[in-house]
């Protein structure tokens, strides 16, 4: 996992609505980069909707917000759709940007161990350096605290 001061891992994923999105596009800016484990479950879609709905505050805080999951672009579609979602969903399919930013896991449920996301959120400052990192995310008032966070920035 990249640790505070670090320059980010670049990228480039697919996005919903069909085009790419490439760390870079977003030079000189805050990026709220936000991993979750699945799309329309009940944290994720609480998570989701909870920065749609921070979703101005943060643009005007000069921030974009952008949750990636492993999920298709065609999912990705279908749950923005379904909860009127106003942030960018981006597809890592393969999981190479996962494992960049050191989120994908070991977990275990039920006494079953399998990997998959770890819910966590990176603060990206103006500088492409890793400003904050929250890991094993709590969903309730996140975005709230990270609005706070990039307002401080």
């Amino acid at each position: 996992m990249p640790a505070i001061g670090q320059p980010a891992p670049s990228f480039t994923l697919p996005r919903d609505g069909g085009t790419n999105v490439t760390l870079a596009d977003y030079a000189g800016q805050i990026v709220v980069l936000y991993f979750y484990p699945k799309d329309d479950t009940p944290g994720c879609t609480t998570e989701a909707i909870d920065f749609s709905a921070e979703a101005e505050a943060f643009a005007k805080a000069g921030a974009v917000v952008l949750g990636v999951s492993r999920d298709t672009v065609k999912k990705h579609e279908k749950f923005r759709d379904k909860h009127g979602l106003k942030v960018a969903l981006l597809t890592d399919e393969d999981g190479a940007v996962c494992e960049a930013y050191g989120v994908w896991v070991e977990k275990s449920m039920y006494g079953r161990s399998y990997m998959g996301i770890e819910r966590t959120t990176f603060l990206i400052g103006r500088d492409g350096k890793i400003a904050r990192v929250w890991d094993k995310v709590k969903v309730k008032d996140h975005a709230a605290e990270v609005l706070a966070a990039v307002s401080g920035l």
